[in-house]
Formats: structure tokens, C-alpha cells, sequence
């Protein structure tokens, strides 16, 4: 019987997934974790804790939200914390295990920029910014990034340093007296990436089928250090994309295909 057909981003899904612990407690917003997270809690994970940055605690949607501010996630929350409360108390106070995160670029020690592209003054794009990211690569446990590989995306040097994973590598993150362990993998839709436990520098660890290390040392903007036993991913099970297709109503693959098109001229972005 062969494998399941899946795509690269539902191969990042579904290893980031699997880095839940059953009974993890996640901070997670809208897109890849959001999918990551739900699929762990109804595969693996049944008593996983999801936190929205909205406020929502223990929340568990029937159906993928569309934003943090969704009404499912506060329908089917424990309770709902004004943003204040939730980044004061239970985010700076310890209570969050994983903390997921994204990013425009990361450099070799897993540091994010989510800010600009190009010279902070006069940039060629200018990014939404850090929202909670410095807090949760901060005060989290450990932290899971999301990012497609490219070099574009992984570069040598960041345009702009929004949010500190290993900082400089070597006990720099520490200087800083941060709670937090800072990122555990990078997860990409290539393979995984972990820092090295002495230097801290990112090293490719695991490869996703069909994948060739050459592959992810060109999409790397700087010498990819890659482990001596590269382990290959397994691949999606059929279980697994059931359920996470089953997230999103009629197989929508992101949030424009679930806003209705009525109002909107041909070609036209949803507002």
C-alpha cells in the first residue's frame, strides 16, 4: 500500500505536531502552529493546553479558527484574560511550556526578524513588527519556529534582530537572565533544525522524505552545519493529514479561501 500524497507545509504541520508533549501547555497564534497545535490535541495530545495571544486559555475549537479574536476560541475557552493579563501573569509568571513562533528571517542562532527587510530607516519592507514574540522566545519554556527554508529567510545576518534565540550562541543567551531555554527546533519544509547543545549555532538534524542535504544547504544562507546522523522524518500517516484536512471547512488551505468571495471583484484581496 503506498504513502499518503502530502505537501511540503503539511510535512512541517504534522513534525511540529509531534514535538507536543500530550500534556503540553502552548501559546500559539493564527496559521502553521494554530494547525500544528489542533492537530496534536486531537491525535496525541488530548489534554494539551492551547493558549491564543488573544486571551483564550484552554481552548478547544471544533474548527481551525481564522484569527485570534475568532468567537470559537472564546466559545470553547476555559476562561478568557484581557492581553495584559495573559503576557503579565501567565507568560511572564512561568505557566507556559512551548511557545510557537515565525519570523520573515532567522540567522544561525535561531535570532528572528519580524520587523524590516532591508535598513531600519529607509527599508524595502516594513514587517508588522514583534507583537509578543520577544516575550514568548523570553519567558516561555522552550520555543518551536516555523519557517519555510530559503535563503531569503535564512540568512547570515538579520536586517533587523526582533526577537533573541541563542543570541551570539555560547552562554550569551544567559547573559541576558532569560527564564527561558530558548528554541528547542526549527521546523522548516526541508527538515528540523536544532541548536547545538555547546555553541548554539543551528544544525540540521533531521531531513523530511525525498529531501537531499544538499537541497537544505542551498536553501541556507550560511554554511549549514549538518549532523553526522542525519535521521529522515517520518512521513505524514493518513491519520494524520484525516484529521488536520479535516480542520479546515471544504479544504480551504489558508484564510482567503474561507472568506466568502460575495462583494469582492474578480482578483480582489479579502479586507
Amino acid at each position: 500500500m503506498s504513502e499518503p500524497a502530502y505537501s511540503p507545509e503539511e510535512m512541517m504541520v504534522v513534525a511540529a505536531s509531534r514535538l507536543l508533549d500530550p500534556d503540553d501547555v502552548v501559546f500559539i497564534g493564527i496559521g502553521l502552529p494554530s494547525k500544528a497545535a489542533n492537530l496534536a490535541r486531537q491525535s496525541h495530545a488530548p489534554d494539551i493546553s492551547m493558549i491564543y495571544e488573544s486571551g483564550t486559555l484552554d481552548t478547544k475549537p471544533t474548527v481551525l479558527p481564522l484569527s485570534i479574536g475568532d468567537p470559537e476560541l472564546s466559545r470553547t475557552a476555559l476562561a478568557v484574560v484581557s492581553v495584559p493579563e495573559m503576557f503579565n501573569y501567565w507568560l511572564q509568571g512561568g505557566w507556559i511550556r512551548t511557545g510557537f513562533l515565525g519570523a520573515a528571517q532567522i540567522d544561525r542562532f535561531a535570532n528572528l526578524n519580524s520587523t524590516v527587510i532591508g535598513d531600519y530607516r529607509r527599508p524595502k519592507v516594513r514587517l508588522p513588527g514583534a507583537g509578543g514574540a520577544p516575550e514568548i522566545a523570553g519567558f516561555c519554556h522552550r520555543t518551536l519556529v516555523l519557517l519555510r527554508q530559503n535563503p531569503k529567510t535564512f540568512v547570515d545576518t538579520l536586517d533587523f534582530v526582533t526577537t533573541v534565540g541563542m543570541v551570539r550562541g555560547g552562554g550569551s543567551r544567559r547573559e541576558l537572565d532569560l527564564p527561558g531555554r530558548g528554541p528547542e527546533a526549527v521546523i522548516t519544509d526541508l527538515g528540523i533544525l536544532e541548536p547545538d547543545a555547546e555553541t548554539g549555532e543551528l544544525v540540521l538534524t533531521h531531513l523530511h522524505p525525498g529531501v537531499s542535504a544538499e537541497t537544505a544547504i542551498a536553501a541556507t544562507g550560511w554554511p549549514l552545519l549538518v549532523a553526522e546522523s542525519l535521521d529522515t522524518t517520518q512521513a505524514p500517516t493518513a491519520k494524520e493529514l484525516e484529521i488536520l484536512r479535516a480542520l479546515v471547512p471544504s479544504g480551504a488551505s489558508n484564510f482567503a479561501e474561507l472568506i466568502p468571495a460575495k462583494g469582492r471583484g474578480p482578483g480582489e484581496s479579502p479586507r
